[in-house]
C-alpha cells in the first residue's frame, strides 16, 4: 500500500497588483523585452531589490539565513515546493511522489526534459548525488554552522556515531528515483521544500570542488563553488556578486524547462538600515525591499506604492531560564511554575496586538500558527488577569522578584518589527504585578543572541518564522530533547521528560491523522508546563512601486520572482 500525493501545474504567475502613479521608478528607462507578461505588462527589464543583509554565499546546502534563501531560491530548486502564496507542498522537479505504507520510503518520479544550468541533465542519478553529497558530509561541512538544516532534519552523517535517518538513495531508471529512511518522521516530505535541499549539479559540484570548506567553525571560507558557480535548475542564473558594492545579479535562464522569467535579470542590493531602504524606494533607486516596518505602511500606500503583507507564519514568545544551564545562574524564582503562570497571566496580549502589531497580527495560544497540523484548540491559555498574577505571585513567594529583562536592538524581526516597544509595554505590564524588571539591552547579532542562547537572561524576546509547514519545525526545534536530555537553553534548559516523549512519538508517528492528535497532546503538555510565553502571529511585508506586477507574498517569506514583471 501506498499513499500518494498527485501533481498539479504550478502558477505561471500572480494576479497583476493595481497600479497607481509613482513619480519616480528605479525601472522607469529600462528598455524592456518582447513576449508575455499581464496586461500592461512587459517580460524584460531589471528589478533592484533592497536585501536587509549580504548572503553568506550560493549553495544552498550551507545556507541557513533568509537572505541567501532569499537569492537561492531564484536559482536553485528542489523535488518539492510551496505553492505560491501559501505553505501547501506541491511537486517541483518531482512531478509526483509516493510514499510507502510503513513511511520508510518515498518514490519520486521526476520531470523529463529538465538541464541544469551548465547542460547538463537533472535525472535520478542527480537526485541520489545530492542526497548522498549531503549524507557524506565531512570535516568542516559537518559543522551546524554549516550545514544545519541536514542535520535538522536527517541528523547525523555517514561516519557519525549516530547516522541519522537517511538509508540510503536508489535511481530505478532515469526518471525514478526512491529514498529510503530508517525512521520515520513528520519533517519529511515538508522539509524538502526547503532550499537546502535543492538538487545541483553533480558535474559543478565536483568540478568546483563544492565540498572541500577551509578556515573554521566560526569563520567558514566557502568554496569558488559557492562563492561563483552555484548550478541550478531554476528559472534564473546566477551571474555575479559586486561585494564591494554589496550587489548580486542573477539572470534569465533562458533554457528553463517551465514558465520562463519575465525579467532580464534581478539585482539584489544590501541595504542594512530600514529608513535606509524605504529612502531608497521613495527616491526610486530600488524597486522593492523586505522587511517593513508597521509605521511606515500608511505613508508607503499613500505615496502609491504597495505593501504587500503575508500571511502570519511565526510565533513571537516571552523565553524564561528557569532550569540549569552550564556556566549560568538561573533564576530561582523561575523554576516555580506559579511564577511562570503569574507572568503568563500578567500580560495584555491583546493590547501588544492591538496597538505593535500590523493589522492581521493574532493573539497566540500554542507555540505555533493555527495554520499548522497539530495546532490545539483547548490548550491552557493564561488571560490577562493581573489580580491573578499578583495572587500566585504571592503564593510562590515572588512577590518583588528582580527579572534581568533582555531585549535586541538595531534590529527588526518579522515577528518583533520594534523591539524596545515591545519591551516598554511587556516590561510596565509585569512591574504593574510587582515584579521588578532590571532591562538589559544589547546588539542583536552576536551579543543579543549568545547572550539569550547561553542563558545570561532571565526572560527575553524571541521568536521564529516557519521553515515549512509542520508542527515539529516549531515546537520541536524549541521543546525537543537534546544529546543533553534536555531542551534549548534558550528556554533555561529544563527537562520534562513527558513533553520530550511527546515531542518523539509524535513525529515516529507515520498515520497523519493520528500524528495531528499527537501534536495536538504535545502542545498542551508544553502550555501546562509553560517553559515561555506565547505571545503573538505577525504578518511581516515587504513594498514594491507602482510598476512592479505578480510578486506573490509568502508566508515562507519563499517568494518566487521568476512571475515578476514590470508595468510599461
Amino acid at each position: 500500500m501506498t499513499r500518494r500525493r498527485t501533481s498539479r501545474a504550478l502558477a505561471a504567475s500572480a494576479a497583476a497588483l493595481t497600479a497607481v502613479t509613482l513619480s519616480a521608478c528605479a525601472s522607469s528607462d529600462r528598455e524592456s523585452g518582447e513576449g508575455g507578461g499581464e496586461e500592461g505588462a512587459a517580460s524584460g527589464g531589471t528589478m533592484v531589490f533592497g536585501a536587509a543583509g549580504d548572503p553568506a554565499m550560493f549553495d544552498p546546502a550551507f545556507a541557513s539565513d533568509g537572505e541567501t534563501f532569499r537569492i537561492a531560491r531564484q536559482i536553485h530548486e528542489g523535488l518539492l515546493t510551496t505553492s505560491a502564496g501559501s505553505t501547501e507542498l506541491e511537486p517541483a522537479l518531482a512531478e509526483d511522489w509516493e510514499v510507502s505504507e510503513d513511511g520508510l520510503e518515498y518514490t519520486f518520479n521526476l520531470r523529463e526534459g529538465v538541464q541544469f544550468h551548465d547542460g547538463t541533465d537533472f535525472n535520478a542519478e542527480a537526485v541520489c548525488f545530492n542526497f548522498d553529497r549531503w549524507h557524506n558530509f565531512t570535516g568542516l561541512a559537518q559543522s551546524p554552522s554549516a550545514s544545519y538544516y541536514y542535520q535538522a532534519v536527517f541528523g547525523g552523517f555517514a561516519d557519525s556515531e549516530n547516522p541519522g535517518i537517511y538509508e540510503g538513495c536508489e535511481a530505478v531508471d532515469e526518471n525514478t528515483a526512491v529514498v529510503t529512511f530508517n525512521q520515520v518522521t513528520s519533517k519529511i516530505p515538508a522539509a524538502l521544500s526547503l532550499p537546502a535541499f535543492s538538487i545541483q549539479s553533480p558535474t559543478a559540484l565536483q568540478e568546483y570542488d563544492a565540498d572541500n570548506l577551509s578556515g573554521s567553525e566560526d569563520a567558514i571560507t566557502y568554496t569558488e563553488y559557492a562563492l561563483e558557480h552555484p548550478t541550478g535548475t531554476g528559472p534564473f542564473k546566477f551571474d555575479s556578486w559586486d561585494r564591494g558594492n554589496s550587489e548580486v545579479t542573477i539572470v534569465r535562464n533562458e533554457d528553463y524547462w517551465g514558465e520562463p522569467a519575465l525579467l532580464d535579470e534581478i539585482i539584489f542590493r544590501t541595504i542594512p538600515e530600514g529608513n535606509t531602504r524605504r529612502q531608497e524606494l521613495q527616491a526610486g533607486t530600488i524597486d522593492g525591499y523586505d522587511f517593513v516596518s508597521p509605521a511606515d505602511y500608511d505613508t508607503l500606500e499613500s505615496e502609491g506604492f504597495q505593501v504587500l503583507v503575508r500571511d502570519p507564519f511565526n510565533i513571537l514568545y516571552l523565553g524564561f531560564n528557569g532550569g540549569n544551564v552550564e556556566g549560568t545562574q538561573a533564576n530561582p524564582a523561575l523554576q516555580d511554575p506559579r511564577v511562570r503562570q503569574a507572568i503568563a497571566h500578567a500580560i495584555d496580549r491583546e493590547t501588544i496586538v492591538n496597538s505593535l502589531l500590523p493589522e492581521g497580527a493574532e493573539v497566540a495560544t500554542n507555540f505555533m500558527p493555527p495554520t499548522v497540523d497539530g495546532w490545539a484548540d483547548d490548550v491552557p491559555t493564561y488571560e490577562y488577569d493581573p489580580e491573578r498574577a499578583r495572587q500566585l505571585l504571592e503564593e510562590a513567594g515572588a512577590a518583588g522578584t528582580t527579572l534581568r529583562f533582555y531585549y535586541p536592538t538595531d534590529v527588526s524581526r518579522p515577528y518583533l518589527p520594534d523591539p524596545a516597544a515591545m519591551f516598554q509595554v511587556i516590561a510596565e505590564d509585569l512591574r504593574e504585578v510587582g515584579l521588578t524588571i532590571e532591562p538589559v539591552a544589547l546588539q542583536w547579532n552576536p551579543d543579543y543572541l549568545q547572550a539569550v542562547q547561553s542563558g545570561q537572561a532571565d526572560i527575553h524576546l524571541l521568536g521564529w518564522t516557519g521553515d515549512y509547514n509542520d508542527a515539529y519545525n516549531f515546537i520541536g526545534t524549541f521543546f525537543a530533547e537534546d544529546q543533553d536530555n534536555q531542551a534549548s537553553a534558550e528556554f533555561g534548559a529544563f527537562s520534562a521528560p513527558e513533553i520530550f516523549a511527546a515531542l518523539a512519538e509524535a513525529d515516529a508517528e507515520p498515520d497523519p491523522s493520528t500524528r495531528t492528535e499527537l501534536y495536538q497532546e504535545a502542545n498542551r503538555l508544553i502550555k501546562e508546563y509553560l517553559p515561555a510565553v506565547p505571545i503573538s502571529h505577525s504578518p511581516p511585508a515587504l513594498v514594491v512601486a507602482d510598476n512592479v506586477q505578480g510578486l506573490e507574498p509568502s508566508p515562507l517569506t519563499a517568494e518566487d520572482f521568476s512571475t515578476v514583471s514590470l508595468e510599461e
